[in-house]
């Protein structure tokens, strides 16, 4: 009991709370207003007293002592000059309580996962983007050394020296280019992929245009930095799409006018220092711009209107110059470009009516295509002339097995359009269809790996033109690889990356470094992101 009193009663005064003590004291021991005790308790009250006194003299000694102690560090260093260590040290703040270690322990969180989402996509999965690395370098130094050595007693210099800049660019450019530019790592081991593969199988075939092919890879190399440097920088895209628009229009209307035919089309054009090229094939990069421009900035019908009309007047100078396919390509990736930016199924539907409707239209209105559905039916009803070139790549896919006759072998040259719209087929015949599968598979790859960019850009145009990118990518793979495998009639258009021309592969890779770009971007703002979080 004594205790219990003791510890209640330790209390430390001040010198201006004596009627305050004196009131508690009262009701401590019972005492009335006037000062008496009760009877009962005051013999006994009187006699714990003293006691009482000397625990409240022990408190306050105690807590005198306690505050001399606190005060003494302060005494000593009164007067004194303050060091820079002592300005230095840390001081004790509000951030000490646990809401605020909290807060600084939520920060620190969202900080790791800002940095491991930079670091993911500057990488963009390091381990796999080293494994297609050394995979392209190997395949393109044991190729290029079997085109070196395959002619008994002579080496072949000039595939040496394709060997010396094909496989550092595929290490480089993969590995070292993205930490300096704004390049995605695993979209630039796998393109490196495709163009490596290509490089090689025509050089098996023809060393001419194996050369060419890898100057055009090397020219596309740098309209890649190019177009992922303009992408990453550039924030006004009004007057660009514009200056697009009016240059793709241009450009469609060069083959009406000084146009080549071939295969039943007039899409080429020759021009004394460029040579022949494929004005369509570089109107696509108009054609995607001017889609995700006025679909992100406006998302009724009547303001998309303006790219509406410009891809409705590419598909009109398409026809015109009776390049069906690509017209096809043009229309199905407006289709899903209007989808992903307004969402409307029901035009959407109407929409791909509308092309089943065109389609049969020119069935009715072109020779070659109604040609070209008949040999889809039944190539073997004109063997040696309409279907010989379909039946020529079936039997060279067929003859190739799962593994191939062996790279440089086989008969390749029976197709007469090997090296651009059948290379798929000289790639299963000499590689196999297991190599075959392989490639369609990087195709993959490279899709998803640009619908997982577009979809992480924060600003609509970025993503429309991200899906642009790859619904044209898309569309144009699907139609090449089933028309060569005879899944549906022959469109003759050119394999991405892998077929022969530089108009075809300028414009692939320049669509690479669009999606190149808007990962730079990206990975932009996840810095920004950081950066936000720490301050």
């Amino acid at each position: 009991m004594a205790r219990r009193q003791q510890v209640y009663t330790a209390r430390v005064k001040r010198a201006d709370d004596g009627a305050q003590d004196a009131k508690i004291k009262k009701k401590r021991t019972g005492e009335s207003e006037d000062g008496a005790l009760p009877a009962k308790t005051r013999p006994r009250r009187e006699a714990a007293a003293p006691e009482k006194d000397a625990a409240v003299r022990r408190a306050s000694k105690t807590a005198a002592a306690r505050l001399e102690a606190d005060d003494a560090p302060k005494k000593r260093t009164a007067g004194k000059p303050v060091t820079k260590a002592a300005k230095s040290a840390p001081r004790r703040r509000q951030s000490d309580s646990p809401a605020a270690r909290r807060r600084a322990k939520e920060k620190a969180r969202v900080s790791a996962m800002g940095r491991d989402r930079k670091r993911q996509l500057a990488r963009g999965g390091g381990f796999a983007v080293w494994l297609i690395a050394l995979l392209t370098a190997a395949f393109d130094v044991l190729g290029l050394l079997l085109c070196a050595v395959r002619t008994q007693g002579v080496i072949d210099t000039q595939a040496l020296v394709m060997l010396a800049v094909m496989a550092p660019l595929a290490l480089l450019t993969a590995t070292v280019l993205p930490r300096i530019a704004p390049v995605d790592p695993l979209l630039m081991a796998l393109t490196n992929f495709l163009c490596g593969v290509s490089v090689v199988i025509l050089y098996t075939v023809s060393p001419e245009r194996g050369i060419r092919q890898m100057v055009f890879y090397v020219a596309g190399l740098a309209v890649l930095l190019a177009a992922a440097w303009f992408v990453s920088r550039v924030r006004r895209w009004h007057g660009f799409t514009l200056l697009a628009m009016v240059l793709g229009i241009g450009a469609l209307v060069l083959p009406l006018a000084f146009g080549e035919w071939n295969y039943g089309a007039k899409n080429w054009v020759s021009l004394p220092v460029i040579g022949s090229f494929q004005p369509s094939e570089l109107v696509k990069l108009a054609l995607v711009m001017a889609m995700a421009y006025y679909f992100s900035a406006h998302r009724t019908v009547w303001q998309m209107m303006p790219a509406l009309v410009f891809a409705a007047a590419c598909l009109v100078l398409l026809m015109l110059q009776h390049d069906l396919g690509t017209a096809l390509i043009y229309y199905l990736t407006t289709l899903a470009l209007f989808y992903v930016a307004c969402g409307n199924l029901p035009l959407t539907a109407v929409g791909l009516g509308g092309g089943v409707a065109a389609a049969v239209l020119g069935y009715r209105m072109f020779a070659h295509v109604k040609v070209r559905v008949a040999m889809w039916q039944n190539p073997w009803s004109d063997a040696l002339d309409k279907g010989y070139q379909i039946i020529q790549a079936l039997l060279a896919i067929g003859s190739g097995g799962l593994f191939g006759v062996g790279l440089g072998q086989g008969t390749p040259e029976k197709i007469p359009a090997y090296y651009n719209d059948f290379i798929f087929a000289v790639v299963c015949e000499q590689l196999g269809i297991v190599f075959g599968i392989c490639v369609i598979a990087v195709y993959v790859l490279i899709l998803l790996r640009g619908m997982e960019v577009s979809m992480r850009a924060r600003r609509s145009f970025d993503m429309l033109l991200g899906c642009g990118v790859v619904a044209l990518l898309g569309v144009q793979t699907f139609m090449i690889v089933a028309g060569v495998i005879k899944m549906i009639p022959l469109t003759g258009v050119t394999m991405p990356f892998l077929s022969y021309g530089g108009s075809s592969l300028l414009s692939c890779m320049a669509m690479m470094g669009m999606l190149c770009g808007i990962s730079g971007r990206v990975r932009e703002e996840t810095e920004e992101d950081i950066l936000s979080v720490k301050g």
